[in-house]
């Protein structure tokens, strides 16, 4: 378990980060909130999730990159 709202199961999405009980990939959260639509907006999409799920999704995507080095290319 990566954390207490998002989880990895091989058998669950192919293995991509999903919301914990659901098949809502953190991935698809992430896509609508660059498009714009608020965390009040998912929620309503998907009303078996909460905002504290949409908030998670960020912190899960922020943990990601500070595990991220990025080198440019010469």
């Amino acid at each position: 378990m990566i954390d207490e709202r998002i989880q990895t199961n091989p058998d669950i999405c192919n293995g991509r980060p999903v919301l914990r009980g659901t098949r809502i990939a953190v991935d698809t959260i992430l896509e609508f909130l660059a498009a714009g639509d608020s965390p009040e907006d998912i929620v309503e999409g998907y009303p078996s999730i909460t905002a504290d799920d949409v908030s998670a999704c960020l912190t899960y995507a922020a943990r990601l990159m500070r595990e991220v080095h990025l080198y440019p290319v010469a």
